[in-house]
């Protein structure tokens, strides 16, 4: 486990190594490094926001199972568990993205702790680290914001403004997901705890190295993005079932035309054919012009 843990952290190193020596800026590697993890965990972020909008569709038959099974508990989560298995929905696979991150964000905090062990020896990365030059925009990534706080009131500016970009972000994010919600003011499983993330994460990063905060908000902007993309692909299902505009009936449906009156034999439309009583008509009409 040990070396498997030491792995982790020697990859994110040469990782961030890499981007360095491509913009030298340690910020710009930690932004880098960010959108290669989003893109490697798109899978999971692409089954994450597909469940919660199946969780979002199916909360009309979980408010109606919840009335009507309000008096029997054990029956009622059997019907939801029946009502999910047979949607395929999982209620868990919305935190998924987010348990898969949590390994690699304690590597990174060590990393961002001592990046001197992690980065490759030798690299322009390893000699800014030595030299303590490891700045973005106007911050020591090295430091925490409770830590910058020592340094002066003023300095300290930049590290609460990441906090404040981390945790608007996080709840963007929740509204841009819980607005495609067909039935507002419906309280989803977990949408409770999923709203104590923002401030979970402007809490914790109060005393994580600036580095890892930038890493936080990096990754919720791309998120939002991926997000919408995401939605934008699958699009609105609710508009995807509702009949076109100006069309009165479904082209599949006869009309009263060609259905004709009860007791009465329908004869497709263009066909040369006469009925026998036309027929008897017509030669009446011509017997009395002659």
């Amino acid at each position: 486990m040990s070396a498997i843990w030491n792995g982790i952290q020697e990859i994110l190193g040469g990782t961030l190594t890499f981007f360095y020596s491509l913009i030298p800026n340690f910020g710009i590697a930690i932004i880098f490094l960010t959108i290669a993890i989003g893109i490697l965990l798109f899978p999971l972020t692409l089954k994450q926001t597909r469940s919660m909008k199946a969780m979002q569709e199916i909360q009309p038959d979980i408010k109606r199972i919840q009335k009507e099974l309000k008096h029997d508990r054990q029956a009622q989560q059997a019907a939801m568990m029946a009502l999910y298995k047979e949607r395929g929905v999982n209620p868990a696979a919305g935190c998924l993205p987010l348990i898969m991150q949590m390994p690699i964000w304690f590597a990174l905090f060590s990393v961002l702790r001592n990046p001197g062990k992690w980065v490759s020896a030798g690299s322009d990365l390893a000699t800014a680290v030595a030299a303590g030059k490891i700045d973005f925009l106007w911050m020591n990534l090295g430091l925490s914001p409770s830590e910058s706080l020592k340094v002066g009131v003023v300095d300290a500016i930049p590290y609460f403004l990441t906090i404040i970009i981390v945790v608007f972000t996080a709840y963007w994010q929740q509204r841009q997901t819980m607005a495609r919600n067909p039935t507002p003011g419906q309280q989803q499983p977990g949408q409770a705890i999923m709203k104590i993330f923002p401030l979970f994460f402007g809490f914790i990063s109060f005393n994580l190295p600036s580095g890892l905060v930038v890493y936080f908000a990096a990754s919720q902007i791309f998120r939002i993005g991926q997000q919408s993309l995401i939605l934008g692909m699958d699009g609105d299902p609710k508009k995807a079932e509702a009949p076109p505009k100006g069309r009165a009936h479904d082209d599949t449906t006869p009309s009263r035309a060609s259905q004709g009156s009860p007791g009465m034999a329908t004869q497709p439309l263009g066909d040369t054919r006469r009925s026998p009583h036309v027929s008897k008509k017509k030669r009446g009409k011509k017997r009395r012009r002659k």
